[in-house]
């Protein structure tokens, strides 16, 4: 590869880190939980965010920024489901970036969001490199994709802090091979949590709850910790 070439893909890596950073920061203060979801086009995440946004109860609390190559399709639906929804329009870029994220934030304040969920491009290569700020990057894929997926795209599977294995409801018709599938999951990521979850029938959407709910909690609880070591600290060098 001409050295150019890598040495910009560096520095745009490294302006992107930088502007997820900041977004971290952000949201950890605001006491909003980041969620970036990834997957192959079709494999639900639209469906599925309805099914959330709407168990969550919608409102100001959760918001919805979704990512695409072209159309507004997929925010429109999750506008009618509640919550605050913002569109990116990619066009021929296969992920979304740091940047675009601050600038969708734009007008929106962050003390009311408790979740925030990013649906990212329909792609399981390109957002694999970009990081958003996110607290939890999850990976779907749908039982229609076959049970091989996940070695396919090892970088995103380690990555994961849960996989979803979705349209569980089309298991039986297809003889989907679960254990298959979890092995090809530990092959890459031993740790990583698996959920089935069918958003159309329902099945898995409690265990899916529980996992967002408990992760936040989890993320208030360090984020209030830390707050309070700094205080000491600062409270301990003032008395120096």
């Amino acid at each position: 590869m001409d050295e150019r070439l890598i040495r910009f893909e560096q520095r745009l890596l490294a302006r992107n880190d930088a502007q997820a950073s900041e977004l971290r920061w952000r949201f950890l203060r605001a006491g909003t939980f980041v969620v970036n979801l990834a997957s192959s086009p079709g494999a639900g995440k639209t469906t599925l965010l309805e099914a959330t946004v709407q168990a969550l109860g919608g409102g100001s609390h959760v918001g919805v920024i979704v990512g695409d190559l072209a159309t507004d399709n997929d925010a429109r639906r999750l506008a009618q489901a509640g919550g605050r929804v913002r569109q990116i329009t990619t066009g021929t870029t296969c992920h979304l970036e740091a940047a675009m994220i601050q600038a969708a934030l734009d007008g929106w304040n962050l003390d009311e969001l408790e979740y925030l969920f990013i649906e990212n491009v329909g792609n399981l290569v390109c957002p694999a490199a970009f990081d958003l700020g996110e607290a939890a990057r999850v990976v779907l894929f749908a039982v229609t994709e076959g049970e091989d997926k996940p070695e396919k795209y090892p970088p995103l599977v380690h990555q994961a802090d849960l996989i979803l294995l979705t349209k569980w409801d089309l298991a039986p018709l297809l003889a989907f091979d679960e254990e298959r599938f979890t092995e090809a999951v530990r092959r890459v990521n031993a740790r990583v949590a698996i959920l089935t979850v069918s958003a159309r029938t329902g099945v898995g959407l409690g265990a899916w709850l529980d996992w967002l709910q408990q992760q936040r909690a989890l993320q208030l609880t360090q984020w209030g910790a830390k707050k309070g070591a700094d205080r000491v600290s600062r409270d301990s060098g003032a008395g120096d």
